[in-house]
């Protein structure tokens, strides 16, 4: 098979698979009935020059005749011979009759889940909040009634995190997992294109099927569990795990096992504060704070399209920026939401989280994004382990107040913001967080240190994308959920001091989206079935 790069269409093309086999065949010399078959394997959009947007596409071809011959008169720089991807499960080496337990079903669990499943060793799931769906209700009803379910909401229930933001795939690792979680995805139920956009995202309408469509194939492969189901000890003797406590409607249960995979994403607080107590070593890691940025997603098209804006094959654009102001810290803009709305995300009563949100289609009125800045373990307030976790909740708990102790989210005008005045009123741009806003001043709520470099970071980012600093556009704090603050400490083997434990994903510190968490439950799944126990 041959990988062709670099082939460039109009907007207007005609037909996308017939223009793009003329095309691979002009690159690769041959006639167009010589291609015997073509896949897409990454499609992109050059907006560099707004009078002549193009899509880029890679494909992967397959040719009558002798592959090795059209690849010796092809630009090398343009066309690579490559394997077909196949994911094989590694060969179980475990002689344990008891089943492992995964803790949490967010897409580290998700994963971990599904191929310890398909490896027939039938995990056992523990998930403290409700199925998808159900947790959908709990949600909706603390967005209108704003009574907070503490198990089940935006961050804790089947799916995790991921499942209220855009579903989005990008990911800055690389790993050949990648494409087995992209393909799996899509076997239940995310859309195709995810397999080739260079943008892939699912967003939250769908994802939600997808989710459920994982959660009954593991049951399919044996898999069992338990929602509503929190965790509440770890049973350790001897430096291994002999098995959980679990609480289940305030009754408690022991259950025996030797495996214990910890995929608690990275909202667990209480649950990350009993494994310290443990014992187990954990250690600070950096985290991110700042706010939600909302503008009319109409300008965010205008900004990148140009002409184009309205056209109808290019749909919501989206950003990704970062800056590094000068003598400061770092600042990017995070989880871009195109056409979505803010959310209020708590997992803690009397707190304020904000989020990121979009469906498939993604045609909300506004843009968002988290414009965040990084905070370093030198900035948390001691060296405790989990210093840096408490500084997110105090952060969260002056947001709540701030936003006048309903779950209001504080808010303000970029231009007040800027000035470093309270704003009052609202302007053209009408909030999306369904809790509503409260005008206010986020340099009350946010560090100084973080703050600041916003303000930086504003305007040196309205230099990359036009209007990103316009002055009504509206910041909605505070976002400190980006990731974990803390890293439970594993081995090569995937396992941290306590044997038969293995922390996994992003609530142990070791992934930062859908992607890289659903890789690590994949390689922690792995780890399992070579432990020969």
């Amino acid at each position: 098979m041959l990988r062709i790069n670099e082939i460039k269409l109009p907007l207007d093309y005609d037909d996308e698979r017939q223009d793009l086999t003329t095309a691979a065949a002009k690159v690769l010399k041959l006639n167009k009935k010589d291609i015997s078959s073509l896949e897409i394997v990454r499609k992109s959009i050059d907006s560099r020059k707004k009078n002549d947007i193009k899509f880029v596409f890679s494909v992967d071809v397959t040719v009558d005749g002798d592959e090795n011959a059209v690849l010796s008169r092809a630009d090398a720089k343009r066309v690579q011979a490559v394997e077909k991807y196949s994911y094989e499960i590694p060969v179980c080496k475990r002689n344990s009759e008891l089943r492992p337990v995964v803790v949490g079903f967010g897409p580290a669990g998700m994963f971990c889940s599904l191929i310890l499943a398909k490896a027939g060793l039938k995990p056992l799931v523990i998930e403290r909040g409700q199925t998808v769906y159900e947790r959908t209700n709990s949600v909706n009803r603390f967005w209108q009634d704003r009574v907070l379910d503490t198990n089940s909401n935006v961050q804790f229930g089947e799916g995790g995190a991921g499942t209220f933001s855009d579903g989005k795939l990008t990911t800055g690792i690389k790993d050949s997992r990648i494409r087995e979680v992209f393909l799996k995805l899509v076997e239940n139920g995310a859309p195709e294109e995810i397999l080739y956009s260079a943008t892939p995202h699912i967003g939250t309408d769908k994802l939600k099927e997808v989710v459920k469509n994982i959660r009954e194939q593991v049951i399919a492969f044996g898999g069992e569990f338990r929602f509503e189901t929190k965790l509440t000890d770890i049973i350790v003797y001897n430096g291994s795990v002999q098995g959980i406590t679990v609480e289940n409607c305030g009754k408690t249960e022991d259950i025996q096992t030797d495996t214990v995979i910890l995929a608690i994403g990275h909202s667990a607080r209480d649950t990350v504060e009993m494994i310290y107590s443990k014992g187990i070593p954990m250690m600070q890691k950096p985290f991110s704070v700042g706010a939600r940025i909302e503008h009319r997603q109409e300008m965010i098209n205008r900004s990148q399209y140009g002409e184009f804006c309205n056209h109808k094959r290019l749909g919501a654009a989206n950003y990704k920026l970062a800056c590094h102001p000068q003598g400061g810290r770092g600042a990017y803009t995070f989880c871009m939401c195109p056409g979505g709305t803010v959310v209020c995300a708590p997992s803690e009563e009397n707190t304020v989280v904000t989020n990121g949100m979009s469906e498939y289609a993604r045609d909300k009125e506004n843009a968002n994004s988290a414009l965040l800045v990084g905070i370093e373990p030198k900035d948390f307030p001691s060296e405790h382990p989990l210093a840096g976790m408490y500084y997110q909740r105090e952060i969260e708990q002056k947001g709540f107040v701030l936003g006048g102790g309903d779950y209001t989210a504080p808010a303000q005008l970029v231009k007040d913001f800027l000035g470093k005045t309270a704003s009052t009123s609202g302007g053209s741009i009408k909030p999306s967080c369904p809790t509503g806003v409260r005008y206010t001043n986020l340099h009350e709520l946010l560090p100084q240190k973080v703050s600041s470099v916003m303000c930086e970071a504003l305007v040196k980012m309205d230099n990359m994308l036009s209007g990103f600093a316009y002055g009504e556009a509206v910041l909605t704090g505070p976002e400190t959920r980006s990731s974990a603050p803390v890293r439970i400490i594993r081995d090569e083997f995937m396992q941290s001091a306590t044997r038969g434990l293995y922390p996994c994903g992003e609530g142990a510190g070791y992934a930062g989206g859908i992607v890289s968490a659903a890789v690590d439950g994949i390689k922690v799944a792995e780890a399992v079935l070579g432990d020969e126990r």
